[in-house]
């Protein structure tokens, strides 16, 4: 009896161990990996568009392609990092007119849903983002497309630089900033 009892024993640990394996193996939660991955900016300045870079991605993604609700995405880069490509001009961006980046280092993405797209292949993001303290509702469609163990994300979202204060009342300057965003992200560990 006592040999049957360890036997059985045996068995219900190893059904736990394998069922504490499986659910760790299918975890979805993810890190964007920055090197990898690139946020561009594009705007218009004298009818010239000037485009740049952000850097230092970091945060935490939940991705479940077949259970969108539970989705999530809470992403930051650093303002400090911007890069177009001129020394001069970008020490201006960061001054307190446009991103301010000693009193607001980071730029933030945090989502609110994920609903499916009626366009085959994409979903629709919403979130917020904030940008020198000023937090605003966005939303854009994006692609997941599997990468090894994670996700490579793409999406394009177009924002209002007034609607966060950057730039002030600049007349040389379109309102409109496109974002092109790729976010590669690997299994969190």
């Amino acid at each position: 009896m006592p040999s049957q009892r360890n036997s059985m024993l045996q068995r219900l640990m190893m059904c736990t161990a394998g069922l504490f394996l499986a659910l760790a193996v299918s975890a979805q939660d993810y890190k964007p990996v920055d090197d990898s991955s690139s946020i561009g900016f594009g705007i218009k300045n004298f009818g010239v568009t000037v485009s740049g870079t952000l850097k230092g991605l970091k945060g935490d993604i939940h991705f479940e392609p077949g259970n969108l609700g539970a989705c999530t995405f809470a992403v930051s880069v650093a303002s400090k990092t911007i890069n177009s490509g001129i020394d001069m001009r970008d020490n201006h961006l960061k001054k307190e007119d446009f991103l301010n980046v000693d009193a607001f280092p980071v730029i933030t993405f945090k989502s609110t849903k994920i609903t499916a797209s009626t366009k085959a292949g994409y979903m629709f993001l919403f979130g917020d983002l904030t940008i020198k303290g000023v937090t605003k509702a966005i939303s854009f469609p994006f692609q997941a497309q599997p990468n090894g163990n994670g996700y490579t994300f793409t999406g394009d979202v177009t924002i209002n630089r007034r609607d966060f204060g950057v730039g002030g009342s600049s007349l040389s300057m379109s309102d409109q900033v496109k974002i092109n965003l790729k976010v590669v992200a690997q299994p969190a560990k």
